[in-house]
């Protein structure tokens, strides 16, 4: 729920810019304000679950998903539905770290492959389908009034994974639960970071001048400073995230993988929708339709990619992006030879092959990414991954959206602009490919120098 509601509100634009007379302004929040907020929670939510256990953290937060799922879908004016995106996006942030603190926790090592497999499934199928079901409740519930059904289809599922959550998972690994200091000022400070650097990305094109862009380097400040005081704090107590989890190379290099991958991967599917219902004239159930490709391949092989991702270590993950990279290009061409209304069908292909190459990505690098994490600081090593996917994924929205929309000013051609978007994605994706392929490269090399020391 947490991960189709990044997705599925985008076709519902346009019928909620007609229902509840939302100005650009007010569609820019209900749809950043949620990843906004996501991304603030993130951290703190995995150090709280860590500290206080899962279970209840994540019931509390699927309990508030569920209901501000409802208010939203009950709005009745943009201030309205702006509120309880935010209030959702910062449940979403509750939910999120406690679900792979949990895989670790339940899971010993090479095991937590198969798990992971199947969130790396979700993930990619709840990200790319998310278009065809909101598209799907739109149709169904009627053009003035459907897009409410794109929120209230989360209540029924919400209040049974309620129940199920709170019979089935453990509160902790058959210890007491520690009461440990939650570091309220590397809270504060962490938060106000990453607000200053995402409110620039997620309002760039609402909010006009450079003076805007000053709060980036205000936030980067922001960081600095949470740095110095986890730093400081870690002598005294344990801080809100141990920054020495950056001195294990899979876990540093993984985090970036992460944020380059997601940059390029979440804008695809922010202006793939736009191009097709404004550019193309795709009802909303149409350009749903035109990304199951890619969701069908994603959840193929993320679950095999989690099976076999202990056998070939980093390897995988610079396959999986090699294909991304090689189904984006795909599309591109594609799109120069069927520019028009076939668009989606002569995509379908490299859609399909980007998809299989997503799913080889995203599973693989989050096991690999906290596979050498203690299993205490888990929560709060997957919400600091998390965070850095959200900021890719702002960034990326941002840097990719403004190239889409500077050349559709300049040249009135929606898909020559989106592909250029595309090129700009394929960027991304092989910065990230080069960072796997380094991660592999010194894996390899490190290896006969610990049998080496070991014999």
């Amino acid at each position: 729920m947490t991960l189709l509601d990044v997705s599925i509100v985008n076709v519902a634009i346009p019928s909620i810019e007609r229902a509840i007379d939302a100005d650009p302004s007010d569609l820019q929040w209900i749809l950043s304000g949620y990843a906004l907020t996501f991304g603030l929670m993130l951290v703190p939510a995995g150090r709280f679950g860590d500290a206080r256990g899962r279970r209840t953290v994540f019931v509390v937060g699927l309990a508030l998903f569920t209901a501000t799922s409802a208010a939203a879908g009950l709005a009745r004016s943009p201030a309205w539905l702006i509120g309880a995106r935010l209030l959702q996006g910062a449940a979403a942030g509750l939910i999120n770290p406690q679900v792979t603190g949990l895989i670790q926790q339940l899971y010993p090592g090479a095991a937590r492959g198969r798990p992971f497999g199947m969130l790396g499934s979700t993930i990619g199928v709840s990200t790319a389908v998310g278009p065809l079901l909101g598209g799907a409740l739109i149709e169904l519930g009627g053009a003035p009034e459907g897009w409410r059904w794109v929120f209230f289809v989360n209540i029924p599922v919400g209040i049974a994974a309620v129940v199920f959550g709170w019979r089935l998972f453990p509160t902790a690994s058959g210890k007491p639960v520690r009461r440990q200091s939650l570091d309220p000022v590397g809270v504060l400070l962490l938060g106000l970071g990453v607000t200053l650097l995402l409110l620039p990305l997620v309002q760039g094109r609402q909010w006009r001048g450079a003076l805007v862009w000053l709060l980036v380097p205000a936030g980067l400040l922001a960081l600095l400073g949470f740095v110095g005081w986890e730093l400081r704090y870690r002598r005294r107590r344990e801080p809100l995230f141990d920054l020495a989890l950056f001195r294990l190379r899979s876990y540093t290099l993984g985090a970036l993988i992460g944020l380059l991958y997601f940059a390029g991967f979440v804008a695809v599917f922010f202006l793939y929708p736009l191009y097709l219902q404004i550019g193309l004239r795709y009802q909303a159930l149409e350009a749903g339709l035109a990304v199951t490709p890619f969701a069908l391949g994603s959840a193929v092989t993320a679950t095999l990619g989690g099976r076999i991702v202990n056998r070939f270590g980093r390897s995988l993950v610079a396959l999986g992006l090699a294909t991304v990279a090689l189904g984006l290009a795909g599309m591109a061409v594609a799109l120069h030879l069927t520019p028009g209304r076939g668009a989606s069908v002569a995509i379908a292909a490299p859609l399909l092959l980007a998809g299989l190459g997503s799913g080889l990505v995203i599973t693989p690098n989050q096991t690999l990414t906290l596979s050498e994490v203690p299993v205490d600081q888990a929560g709060s090593a997957a919400g600091m991954l998390q965070t850095g996917q959200r900021i890719g994924a702002a960034a990326g929205i941002a840097g990719v959206g403004a190239i889409f929309f500077g050349a559709l000013a300049a040249h009135g051609d929606w898909s020559l602009a989106f592909r250029e978007a595309l090129l700009a994605t394929i960027g991304f994706v092989l910065v990230a490919l080069v960072a796997a392929v380094v991660d592999s490269r010194t894996a390899r090399l490190g290896a006969p120098a610990a049998a080496a020391r070991g014999g």
